[in-house]
């Protein structure tokens, strides 16, 4: 049964069912609240209400929270809360009843204008995560369905490699800078980030094994890569007259982005990134006869699609392989 009662400047409407948890929502107008009275009373009395109230009062913002702080791994969390953030800013105050479609293909359209697709997709991605989560796993009703929006196109991933003489090039503009010149030759024999290659700790050298431990890892796996003879090389080079304890490179990861990007340009070495590297090393584990496991086992990569997107192979590597 529905109760309107005057409470101030307001309206307040409550409806009693047997069965049904007590609703109650006030308005400004009698008229408003009378006919919300009689649509849920309808509603409860068919069988088909949904307590909207924990949508309502949960917006964005709180369910991203919510998500993070359930994060247990410290490394992820922090990934996802740097993805979250445009998505807090721009998204944030609206409640989960009222985010819409529209208001999601809003926000796509707004990031595209200054990031690119790859990133945009990412921030679609969290949010999707965090709204399937409240809908799974906090009971948070979605009555017109979970919201969706078209996904913008990922580019073509990057497929420059080092073309022939440019890492001859490249160590020779490094000469000045052999911290630098030592990460490059790592990333190249190892295929290991930017990140991963400026953290390395001595203790974590096995040089019986010839492996190497990176404990904190992009994905939030840790990984063991194994060292080639170069790479096992380069690492023993940079520990002589030196305190073998810590890191091996003192050096921040922004600092070798800038000093690549300065030799490349004293080489005259043109659309070439550090990241390319990584493409690089990649590349050269399949050419050498590596399946895609034993690859995906060094580089770290979680799935087929991520790891395809960083193999180029060359036309060239392949003939030997072809049958006549």
């Amino acid at each position: 049964m529905a109760t309107i009662r005057k409470l101030r400047n307001k309206w307040q409407a409550q409806v009693r069912l047997k069965g049904h948890k007590p609703q109650t929502k006030s308005f400004t107008l009698k008229s408003d609240a009378t006919a919300w009275a009689r649509q849920v009373e309808a509603a409860m009395e068919r069988g088909v209400f949904v307590d909207t109230a924990v949508a309502e009062r949960m917006s964005v913002r709180d369910a991203i929270e919510r998500y993070l702080s359930s994060i247990a791994d410290e490394h992820k969390r922090r990934i996802e809360l740097s993805t979250a953030r445009p998505v807090i800013a721009t998204l944030g105050h609206v409640s989960l009843f009222n985010l819409t479609n529209q208001h999601l293909a809003d926000f796509r359209d707004q990031q595209l204008q200054t990031v690119g697709p790859t990133t945009v997709v990412h921030r679609l991605s969290l949010l999707s995560k965090v709204l399937n989560v409240a809908y799974r796993e906090w009971d948070v009703p979605f009555p017109k369905g979970i919201p969706t929006v078209r996904k913008p196109k990922r580019p073509r991933g990057r497929d420059r490699r080092l073309r022939a003489g440019e890492m001859d090039q490249l160590l020779e503009a490094l000469s000045e800078t052999p911290v630098v010149q030592q990460i490059v030759i790592l990333a190249v024999e190892t295929a290991m980030r930017r990140g991963e290659l400026v953290k390395i700790q001595w203790q974590h050298i096995n040089w019986v094994a010839r492996t190497l431990h990176i404990p904190e890892t992009k994905t939030g796996v840790p990984r063991d890569v194994p060292l080639s003879e170069c790479a096992v090389t380069v690492l023993k080079a940079a520990g002589i007259g030196v305190q073998q304890q810590g890191r091996v490179f003192n050096i921040q990861a922004d600092s070798v982005s800038q000093a690549f990007e300065r030799a490349c340009k004293r080489a005259g070495i043109k659309g070439l990134r550090f990241h390319d590297l990584r493409h690089e090393a990649t590349s050269r584990f399949f050419e050498m006869g590596l399946n895609t496991m034993e690859v995906a086992t060094i580089t770290g990569h979680k799935t087929l699609e991520m790891l395809n997107r960083y193999t180029h192979l060359r036309a060239e590597t392949l003939v030997d392989k072809l049958v006549s």
